[in-house]
């Protein structure tokens, strides 16, 4: 293993088995079946948690974990950790690991908080002089000073998380793995946590596996993210790709070509029993219909519609853009900006708004389009997440840098000056 590798995972493996007991009316019951067959089980099945998982984590990296539910994260994390073996396949560390995978773990209720940092930190290799250098720190950090000679079966389990993620970010272990436990904590000990495990991976090199379905946490800590489905990786590579991957599965936008082009003809329209209104979505650049877009560049958003009302009633379209953590980031309708009058036939025509400069940093992004009765009325037709498109980065200011999505969701227009100050005078 390259000595610029901390983590190796290489074909890793690991299943359960899953017995399932036979149903029975009493104990009556319960008891004749277990004479007539002494040996017999109930019938077994097994789980694939993981199935071939591989990819290597860079020293100094900190690296997102995401996927849905018993997409085989923590079975990873606790491979990782030494707490279960795999059936085949590798994991290989270089450096010592520091985990947090769930709240308690490697603490002895019955110690106290102070005893349980020294207890903690001998497990994870440290020496008593190392843990009694990080003692204040650890301390300060949890803010359990009051606690700290308190048995920690008494403690509530946002101290326990407190303490524990304190032990493991101040200890001097080379890699540091985080399951989804800082959830226990309230909001300014996560970003707390954040923060520290932002300076632990930039300023002191080591690396961090970071699970969670805290999407704007993955995004703004990590810098990469795998993607895991049914116990395999489905999405390796940029986080912000990595978040569309996870938050596409299971509802997936169809897409036809060519890119950039979705076709919504036949979609259910639950407010009008006519059928869809909005029939196709396209996103358009200079070079015409596409799914990858430059911050800056202009877009056009090209859409087929039918059934209009016109007139003083007339209906309005509106145009959502969403982040794909469906934060809204703008909104464009004709209330706002009266389009000109159609000229195709009354009942189908294109309504085509036009985006200067897209201020949206990268990432992915989803459209939402209804068609809304006048004044604000009731909605006739609605799809939600009805395309989706890439932004990717462009020097829009000229100066040789380029924004990421840690520069926020969206860009300005704006232009730092000099002056100098005016001498007061004597």
């Amino acid at each position: 293993m390259s000595s610029d590798v901390a983590i190796e995972v290489d074909a890793l493996s690991k299943s359960y088995r899953l017995a399932h007991a036979q149903p029975h009316t009493g104990l009556r019951d319960l008891l004749a079946d277990r004479l007539r067959h002494p040996f017999q089980r109930g019938p077994l099945d097994r789980f694939q948690a993981l199935d071939g998982v591989s990819f290597d984590v860079a020293r100094g990296e900190v690296l997102g974990v995401i996927g849905p539910n018993g997409a085989g994260k923590s079975t990873l994390l606790k491979v990782l950790a030494r707490i279960t073996e795999p059936d085949s396949g590798t994991a290989m560390l270089r450096g010592r690991l520091g985990s947090l995978l769930e709240v308690g773990t490697g603490f002895h209720p019955e110690l106290t908080g102070r005893e349980n940092v020294f207890l903690n930190g001998a497990i994870l290799g440290m020496t008593r002089r190392e843990i009694a250098r990080s003692f204040d720190e650890i301390v300060d950090f949890a803010d359990v000073h009051r606690f700290l000679d308190t048995p920690v079966k008494r403690y509530s389990s946002g101290m326990y998380v407190r303490l524990a993620f304190a032990v493991a970010a101040h200890l001097q272990a080379e890699i540091l793995v985080v399951d989804e436990v800082l959830a226990v904590g309230d909001v300014s000990f996560q970003q707390k946590c954040l923060a520290k495990m932002s300076d632990i991976a930039g300023e002191e090199g080591r690396t961090i596996l970071f699970i969670s379905h805290n999407m704007a946490a993955i995004q703004s800590l990590c810098h990469r993210a795998v993607v895991l489905g049914g116990g395999r990786v489905v999405f390796d590579g940029d986080v912000d790709e990595a978040v569309g991957a996870y938050l596409a599965i299971g509802r997936g936008t169809e897409q036809v070509h060519p890119p950039g082009v979705w076709d919504h003809s036949g979609h259910d329209n639950p407010f009008d029993p006519s059928g869809a209104l909005v029939r196709r979505i396209a996103v358009e650049t200079s070079g015409g219909p596409t799914d990858v877009v430059r911050t800056g560049s202009d877009v056009t958003i090209r859409l087929e519609v039918r059934g209009l009302r016109k007139g003083p009633a007339a209906d309005q379209i509106a145009v959502q853009v969403t982040s794909d953590l469906d934060v809204p980031v703008f909104n464009v309708n004709t209330s706002m900006l009266a389009p000109t009058e159609s000229r195709g036939r009354a009942d189908e025509e294109t309504a085509v708004v036009k985006i200067a400069r897209l201020p949206l940093t990268p990432g992915q992004y989803w459209l939402t389009v209804a068609v809304v009765e006048a004044h604000g009325g009731e909605p006739r037709d609605v799809l939600v997440r009805g395309a989706r498109f890439t932004v990717i980065a462009d020097d829009v200011y000229g100066s040789g840098y380029e924004l990421t999505r840690r520069d926020g969701a969206v860009f300005v227009d704006a232009a730092w000056e000099y002056h100098p100050s005016e001498e007061t005078e004597t």
